[in-house]
């Protein structure tokens, strides 16, 4: 577990380099791991007040995608619960403070990211 990367993950930094250019182009400029908010977003648009995590399907429970490990099952269920819930107590205090958030399962990024470029640039316009 130790070797489990948070940030600057590959999958963040491919789906980083296909936004950039799109984003980059229309006049947005983004941070990553922005420390103005809380939950330290892995993309930000401080200017338009939008956040962008990119949750991987295992550790934030996708629906589709994921398990608990067979071994030491009331470990994992108890610390995959724990990252739900903070998930949705830091959606609830970034819209409380005037923030959009834009949540990103992993699947998608790597599936779909037109899509969800997309969705980010509407997300930016409105």
């Amino acid at each position: 577990m130790s070797r489990i990367r948070a940030k600057n993950t590959k999958l963040e930094n491919n789906f980083l380099k296909e936004l950039s250019s799109v984003s980059h182009n229309a006049g947005y400029r983004y941070r990553k791991h922005y420390l103005g908010i809380i939950g330290k977003p892995d993309i930000a648009f401080p200017n338009k007040k939008l956040a962008v995590f990119i949750d991987g399907c295992f550790w934030h429970g996708c629906k589709l995608h994921s398990r608990v490990p067979l071994s030491n099952i009331s470990y994992w269920k108890t610390k995959l619960e724990r990252n739900c819930a903070r998930d949705k107590e830091i959606n609830r205090k970034i819209k409380k403070m005037g923030w959009r958030v834009i949540r990103i399962w992993e699947h998608e990024a790597k599936g779909m990211p037109d899509k969800v470029i997309a969705k980010v640039m509407h997300a930016l316009r409105s």
